[in-house]
């Protein structure tokens, strides 16, 4: 098991946490998503060989979010 931690801009209140937790949970190896508004993070307990950061990040931005390094 991974964890991957990312920093999230754009995310102003509970429902974006919930957006942002679903579609990383909506990828397959995702395993468990902790989403906090306040830090602007996600952290993501995931399978190596299913998934990895990139899908992460893409999944973030496509629902209209930034990743920021």
């Amino acid at each position: 098991m991974e964890t991957a931690v990312l920093k999230i801009e754009g995310m102003t209140c509970g429902g974006c946490v919930k957006g942002v937790e679903r579609v990383l949970r909506a990828i397959d190896g995702v395993k468990h998503v902790q989403v906090s508004l306040e830090d602007a993070k996600a952290n993501i307990e995931y399978e190596a060989g299913k998934t990895n950061a990139t899908e992460f990040k893409s999944a973030i931005e496509d629902a209209g979010y930034e990743v920021v390094a």
